[in-house]
């Protein structure tokens, strides 16, 4: 039988995955800046219609905009903190679900330990488990 069982995926910090997290902050957070203005303007053209609620127009767009904004401000603390991560530490960078078989006899307790691959530089370097 085979069961789904969640792995840690950890990043080595070096200075190319360093700078590659960094880009990645960056063109989410242009993304979401781009987003906020494209509401901006279809809360101004909505509420240039007739019919509609102009108050009920901008609080809606004022709570998606908050949304992104506040994400903005997530990303902005986490490049501060890839800022000051040293190199050669390890970041967990994501979850995975891997299919692991399991047979009669085998110990539950050091099958559901937890475990992770570890990455530096896209090679994987070694498997905990």
């Amino acid at each position: 039988m085979n069961i789904i069982k969640k792995v840690l995926i950890k990043q080595v910090m070096t200075e190319s995955s360093k700078d590659k997290m960094k880009q990645r902050f960056h063109q989410h957070k242009m993304q979401l800046e781009q987003e906020c203005q494209q509401l901006l303007f279809e809360q101004r053209k909505l509420q240039n219609k007739s019919g509609l609620s102009k108050e009920e127009v901008r609080r809606r767009f004022q709570g998606e905009i908050k949304k992104r904004k506040d994400e903005i401000r997530l990303i902005d603390f986490k490049t501060e903190q890839l800022d000051m991560l040293p190199l050669g530490s390890e970041m967990i960078e994501r979850e995975v679900e891997a299919l692991v078989e399991v047979q009669v006899g085998m110990q539950w307790e050091a099958l559901m330990e937890p475990s992770a691959i570890v990455v530096e530089d896209g090679v994987v370097v070694r498997i905990e488990k």
